[in-house]
């Protein structure tokens, strides 16, 4: 939870420097809180059960202002959505820093009958940090 709150408090400290935040209001898109991990680099790959105390810190916050999205859990980057009509909205890094896909809550009965992750997870969440990644697998919360 205390990522959580650093990137909330992040992001309205940078509305505030630059003046943004009385003309607009971040509003939460996205709140969701992982299960799953799954570490990679090269050769090595680390998947781990989370437990709750873990989870809440590492969850994934999306706020958008205006036309703007910012991954709000991962330092207020910048992000770009894409809907391409079907079951997902991908929201991705303007620094090409990662991306969070999340399963349209209409959708989710649909996309459970592919099977895999689908019908376990409501979003995925990639981090890519130097040559290795981060993969979250979560559910959304309210």
């Amino acid at each position: 939870m205390l990522n959580l709150r650093r990137g909330v408090v992040g992001l309205v400290a940078v509305l505030l420097a630059s003046g943004v935040a009385s003309a607009q209001t971040p509003v939460t898109v996205v709140r969701g809180i992982p299960q799953f991990k799954i570490s990679e680099g090269g050769t090595e790959r680390q998947p781990e059960a989370l437990t709750r105390a873990v989870a809440v810190n590492v969850g994934v916050v999306i706020s958008q202002i205006g036309d703007t999205y910012y991954w709000a859990s991962r330092e207020n980057i910048p992000m770009v959505a894409v809907d391409s009509g079907g079951a997902f909205i991908t929201y991705l890094a303007v620094n090409g820093s990662g991306y969070v896909r999340v399963i349209k809550p209409e959708m989710k009965s649909a996309a459970s009958l592919l099977g895999g992750p689908e019908s376990q997870y409501d979003y995925v969440e990639h981090l890519l940090q130097g040559l290795r990644s981060i993969t979250y697998y979560g559910t959304l919360t309210p």
